[in-house]
């Protein structure tokens, strides 16, 4: 199947899966005038690449399990729980900093809505 063809079944643009070419994820065969000829089993691939980056997984992290995890049940690949864990902890560290940030936030309303709620007073 052309790329074309592969962009619409799997919903993925055409630049992400030359991206995805690029960082060896898939792997096209060329025909004689140069096409990119996926086979139908890239569907599945590219499928399971969407999984991983909605997980928040980078594309060179991928690359470090994506065989395993289209041979094998997830399960069986020792190389994954690891990169699960550090993106879990990446993750969190993201939520006390937000976290943080939205207590910040809060205060400075406080403390505008305090001041115009003190200005309106004296006005009166």
């Amino acid at each position: 199947m052309k790329i074309g063809q592969l962009a619409q079944e799997t919903g993925v643009s055409v630049r992400s899966l030359r991206y995805y070419e690029q960082q060896g994820l898939i792997s096209p065969l060329r025909q004689a005038n140069g096409y990119r000829d996926y086979s139908p089993l890239t569907v599945h691939t590219v499928d399971t690449i969407k999984l991983y980056l909605n997980l928040g997984l980078s594309t060179e992290q991928i690359a470090g399990f994506l065989t395993c995890v289209l041979r094998n049940k997830e399960a069986f690949c020792t190389e994954i729980l690891p990169i699960y864990e550090r993106k879990l902890t990446e993750i969190e560290a993201q939520i006390q900093q937000l976290n943080q940030i939205r207590g910040n936030l809060l205060d400075r309303i406080a403390a505008v809505q305090s001041e115009r709620a003190e200005e309106d007073t004296n006005k009166e």
